[in-house]
């Protein structure tokens, strides 16, 4: 007997199948157009059918439209397995566009609220990137592990295979931070990402610890499996996140689950969004030899075939609200110590299991970034397969990128130089000026131009150190946050050091550095507020060893200037009067007139100083006067 029909899936069952389950051809047509008018009038349709089909989510532009699929009663645990021998994908079209996306088995549909195991319920999540019309058809296939295999006729078609419905997508009623007002996040063959909505360039500012942020009490079957600890280090106590002090940052409307869980993990993210702050890099997969050995998506740490729906649903709250706040997210899929755990490192059933429900899961989320591993070791082999299997499953493009150890950089990243699949550097380092620009030229002479961002400086014991013991923050600042941005780099994410409070492992305060996001804010918006995209390095037009500059020559340039003082700059041809202003990067506000304030070319000519302070770092602004403050703006 075959598969689905030992599975209840045959012509016996009710389900959505056989063409005797639909009315006459007459009845059809007279169906289509009272759906059509439906749509028009209510935003959604569905064809008729017997089992249940319910469109959830706002039906607009940009936000995420849900459709869940009424199937046979199974279990995590259920045999055949439902998230390998079952494959939901559905097709969503508007004319000649077509959008396939992988579902997932969603168990009664309540999960994140219930902590169910079991049901009958299959989801999609789909993004529209337009208005109008659109028409979903859902696949619905079983057979051995008939989720990881591509070719679309593969399989036994079964249930509500072939159900189809149509909807209507109007515009978008959000504001910025809000993601949905913005759209995609999408690499576009630029050094910054870019929004597909506004158009807008992305500077990423943001935390990169702790990187078990999943690691949270709220979250079902949470837990850590071994003591906490660093490589080197004396085993410490059990540990898992609360993140108690954030409880205060919780407010009323914010969403929970099961009765007030996760205030706390919200709260922790609306303080962050209220610092200026736009991303968070975190792990899915930390067990195996990983650190903090307390983040997984399946049912228990030595599964890697069934996933825990209702905490994979609790998780997917809270990324949906970091969509809200404009919080993109850092997908970091593994980490050195089990990168060579599953399929022995390289792409096979567990990985492409694992990936395909993430993606499934959360790659409905407008900001999104796939990180192929902290600190990765896999070879450039499977790195390309990784990200093509990745590529074609994903049906947003996210970007792609990987981490590295320090010194590591040539060997993986110089193989994937102009290969189609891969965005992006995920720097470890603290040589961020030079590697920032080594890279960023690179990738452009080899055709394809990457974007850099730093996640990781060193030395791994030290990282950015709470603002009890630095509160200056002068190194990080002058060493990493202004030297990536100068250098034309994408953003930074702080690592937290793990002989401080609040580090990599266990931060339960973002607080804990509240200076330091307060010191990356006024960096990426002095950045932003200039003619960023247009601007490129042009170190070479000062005469300091160290000063860094940012030019669109001729019109204007940021010099950062790490110890203060003075600088001269090559104006080239231009003989137009340039004004010249300076911004304070360690306490922000109004641009501050210096020494001189004009200068005219051609040639070298000098710009003074800032008027106080001057053996601190400064940024000098050198703007052609004839342009207005609009022009200076992206």
């Amino acid at each position: 007997m075959a598969l689905h029909q030992d599975f209840g899936w045959g012509s016996a069952d009710r389900g959505f199948a056989a063409s005797t389950r639909y009315k006459s051809q007459g009845t059809k047509r007279l169906w289509g157009v009272l759906l059509i008018c439906l749509a028009l009038a209510s935003g959604c349709t569905t064809r008729p059918q017997e089992r249940e089909v319910i469109l959830s989510g706002q039906l607009k532009q940009w936000h995420t439209v849900t459709v869940t699929f009424e199937g046979p009663e199974t279990s995590e645990s259920g045999d055949p397995n439902p998230f390998l021998d079952c494959r939901l994908n559905v097709t969503f079209s508007r004319g000649d566009k077509h959008t396939l996306v992988p579902g997932y088995y969603a168990a009664d549909g309540h999960a994140a609220h219930s902590s169910a195991d079991s049901g009958r319920r299959w989801r999609v999540h789909f993004v529209p990137d337009e208005m109008g019309l659109w028409t979903y058809t859902a696949s619905f296939r079983t057979g051995p592990d008939i989720a990881i295999i591509t070719d679309p006729n593969a399989g036994a078609p079964a249930a509500f295979d072939g159900a189809t419905g149509t909807f209507l997508v109007g515009p978008t009623d959000k504001l910025a931070p809000d993601l949905r007002a913005k759209g995609m996040l999408r690499y576009t063959g630029q050094r910054y990402l870019q929004f597909a909505q506004t158009g807008e360039s992305f500077l990423k500012a943001g935390a990169g610890s702790p990187e078990n942020f999943l690691a949270y009490a709220d979250f079902d079957g949470t837990y850590d499996t071994e003591e906490l600890r660093r490589e080197g280090e004396a085993a410490g106590p059990k540990f898992i996140h609360r993140y108690e002090p954030h409880l205060q940052d919780w407010r009323e409307g914010d969403p929970t689950w099961k009765d007030g869980k996760g205030k706390a993990i919200i709260g922790a993210l609306n303080y962050l969004a209220s610092k200026g702050m736009n991303s968070v890099y975190f792990l899915t997969y930390n067990i195996d030899g990983g650190d903090g050995q307390d983040v997984w998506m399946w049912t228990e740490p030595r599964e890697k075939y069934r996933f825990d729906c209702s905490k994979l649903d609790q998780w997917d709250i809270v990324f949906s609200h970091m969509d809200e706040l404009g919080l993109m997210l850092h997908v970091v899929t593994q980490e050195t110590e089990n990168d060579q755990v599953l399929d022995g490192g390289e792409l096979g059933r567990q990985r492409k299991l694992y990936y395909r429900e993430l993606i499934a899961r959360f790659g409905h989320h407008l900001a999104l970034v796939w990180n192929l591993g902290e600190e990765n070791t896999n070879t450039d082999a499977q790195h390309k397969a990784f990200c093509k299997y990745i590529r074609d499953i994903d049906p947003y493009d996210h970007p792609i990128v990987c981490h590295t150890y320090p010194g590591g950089y040539d060997e993986v990243y110089t193989p994937l130089l102009s290969f189609p699949d891969f965005e992006g550097v995920s720097l470890q380092t603290n040589d961020t000026h030079h590697q920032t620009v080594k890279w960023l030229e690179a990738s452009k002479a080899a055709g394809r131009q990457w974007f850099v961002c730093l996640d990781e400086i060193g030395p791994a014991h030290t990282g950015v150190k709470p603002d009890n013991d630095d509160y200056a923050h002068d190194e990080v600042r002058t060493k990493h946050l202004w030297p990536n941005l100068l250098a034309g780099g994408a953003g930074v994410e702080w690592y937290f050091g793990y002989r401080f409070a609040h580090n990599d492992l266990n931060c339960e305060s973002w607080r804990s550095r509240d200076h330091m996001w307060d010191q990356t804010r006024y960096a990426v918006q002095f950045i932003r507020d200039l003619p960023f995209t247009r601007m490129n390095r042009h170190d070479e037009l000062t005469s300091g060893e160290n000063h860094y500059c940012l030019a669109e020559p001729g019109s204007v340039y940021a010099i950062y200037l790490p110890s203060g003082g003075t600088t001269d700059l090559d104006l080239g041809t231009a003989t137009e009067p340039f004004r010249i202003r300076w911004f304070d990067p360690r306490k922000g506000g109004p641009l501050q007139i210096g020494t001189l304030a004009m200068t005219a070319g051609p040639g070298i000519v000098t710009i003074g100083q800032s008027a106080i302070d001057s053996d601190k770092d400064w940024v000098a602004l050198v703007v052609r006067s004839s342009l207005q403050p609009s022009d200076r703006r992206r």
